[in-house]
């Protein structure tokens, strides 16, 4: 069997098989075999300067070119053309590298034509995580069913139901993924179609395959942006990222070890400890360690009704209930590919419990109305301040449910356990709301740091962070803060702050005599215990 290249107008041949590699005024390669094997590597150079070189692959006796190994040109005999080829004869792409796209997002690609499907697929898998192809829309939608897709790249003509038909019907049921669409038979009323059924792109073929990569690169970002956006309005990424404790602790040094082992892994994470502890920094950072591209989304289940949680976690599809007028999305959705955090987990119903178990199973959820499970790649962080074992004995969690989320349990000691961090958490909530609140970082004496210790802190760190906060605000540290019992020292006889070098202490601790002294520098010095010559060499060398 002999296979021929085709020839286009301006004098490029297409290589069969070559993976849409084009070269110029080539003779048709011609290779024949009776041999049903994969030949070596294979070198050829034309007259034309050009060295190709390629593997033939010999199936039921017909000779299949395969993709090249490596094509090269001479440069003192072969002009290349500014851009390569593209889709449907149209030019090749030129557009931004794979490093410039967006990474990690999962494509499906519908068309009946095989060679534009290869096309497709050769072009966005370096810049996808998961890139899948079906011929019609039937095996589309067995496939959907079985992954989660960030993007559809749908032909309109397909065998059976149309490309048009399917993506209506989608959305229809609530699934919300930008898609792409493309035809060769285009006119006015397929394109005003196409964007009623929820399409977010048009191509006409044959187009360029850098116009492809800009629809998808625009697609991308727009999800991201809508995800993000959903978040921020619901003041989920309102806690900033950073270190989750702060403190020289052993029990929290041992957390640091068990974030950093955990974190790369998929594994559910149950976080315990009381209120104030630190439940969601702990959280954050597992999520920030795990290099998870999607979102941190965190939720507190006390916070939602009962009736109302299961739409707010897993989403509705249009009609579902009174008020649904519309398809929404959940927070499993918005935090595809990232971390969902549910504080207060033992606060959610058992029926919802049960629901909740069967996400954690079967890594799909199934929006409220919707008749299918739609698969989701979500890792589940919990926490509680009561103890899920506790709950669990009474009867209120279900123990299989606790089973599934006890993979890695982190328990977080309360503040009155590691009362020796609290030197370095004052410095650090000092520093941290002053900055929020655009104040200067107010200096806490050593003296108030020791009778901080005295306080059990029921609160624990958040309500030394309200009394850090009240302190900047007021100037000084409150004396109403404490319960009766605990001492607070008046303003300006604490003593110098505890961060204070040994010499700025002894210079503020000089001067501050001196100044009592009315300025007498021989009375200071016998108070100070120090020569007068001591003291005026030390007075010249601060003056400068």
């Amino acid at each position: 069997m002999r296979m021929f290249a085709p020839v286009r107008k301006d004098g490029w041949r297409r290589l069969p098989g070559f993976g849409g590699h084009w070269t110029s005024n080539l003779p048709a390669p011609r290779i024949a075999s009776d041999s049903n094997r994969t030949s070596a590597p294979r070198s050829r150079k034309f007259d034309s300067g050009v060295r190709v070189e390629y593997r033939v692959t010999i199936e039921d006796a017909s000779p299949l070119f395969r993709r090249p190994l490596r094509a090269s040109c001479a440069p003192a005999s072969c002009d290349a053309p500014e851009a390569g080829p593209a889709v449907n004869g149209a030019a090749p792409p030129s557009g931004p590298s794979a490093a410039q796209l967006p990474g990690g997002a999962a494509v499906l690609v519908v068309d009946d034509e095989p060679g534009m499907r290869n096309i497709l697929v050769k072009a966005l898998r370096p810049r996808c995580a998961l890139v899948e192809a079906a011929d019609s829309a039937e095996s589309a939608e067995a496939l959907r069913r079985r992954y989660h897709f960030d993007l559809l790249v749908v032909d309109v003509r397909l065998p059976g139901r149309s490309g048009l038909e399917w993506v209506a019907a989608l959305r229809e049921e609530g699934v919300r993924t930008e898609t792409i669409v493309m035809t060769a038979y285009a006119d006015l009323d397929t394109a005003v179609t196409a964007l009623r059924a929820g399409a977010a792109d048009f191509l006409l073929k044959p187009f360029r395959l850098e116009q492809m990569l800009s629809a998808f690169e625009r697609c991308m970002a727009r999800r991201r942006a809508e995800r993000e956006n959903f978040v921020l309005r619901r003041g989920t990424g309102s806690v900033p990222a950073g270190p989750p404790l702060i403190g020289d602790d052993p029990a929290i040094g041992e957390i640091r070890e068990l974030v950093a082992r955990v974190a790369p892994t998929a594994a559910t994470v149950l976080i315990e400890g009381e209120t104030g502890t630190g439940k969601e920094l702990v959280a954050r950072s597992v999520h920030a360690h795990s290099e998870r591209p999607g979102p941190f989304v965190a939720v507190n289940c006390a916070s939602i009704p009962g009736e109302l949680i299961e739409s707010e976690l897993f989403g509705h599809v249009k009609g579902a209930f009174t008020g649904a007028h519309q398809s929404r999305e959940g927070l499993f959705s918005h935090a595809h590919r990232g971390t969902l955090f549910l504080d207060e987990i033992t606060e959610l119903e058992p029926p919802m419990q049960s629901k909740l178990l069967r996400v954690l199973e079967e890594r799909a959820i199934r929006p409220v109305g919707a008749d299918r499970e739609a698969p989701l790649d979500v890792r589940v962080i919990a926490a509680t301040n009561r103890g899920l074992a506790p709950a669990v004995r009474a009867g209120r969690f279900r123990e299989d449910l606790y089973y599934r989320l006890n993979v890695i349990a982190i328990v977080i000691p309360p503040l009155r356990e590691r009362l020796g961090d609290l030197p370095a958490l004052t410095g650090h909530l000092s520093r941290a709301v002053s900055a929020e609140l655009g104040v200067a970082p107010l200096p806490i004496a050593h003296a108030d740091v020791e009778r901080l210790g005295t306080y059990a802190w029921p609160g624990n760190v958040r309500e030394l962070r309200n009394v850090i906060e009240r302190s900047l605000l007021l100037g000084r540290l409150p004396a109403e803060w404490a319960p009766p019992g605990v001492e607070v020292r008046p303003e300006g006889e604490g003593g110098p702050p505890v961060e204070w070098p040994l010499a700025r202490v002894e210079k503020e601790h000089m001067l501050r005599v001196l100044e009592h002294c009315g300025g007498n520098k021989s009375r200071a010095a016998r108070m100070l215990g120090v020569s007068r010559k001591t003291m005026e060499r030390k007075i010249r060398l601060w003056s400068g």
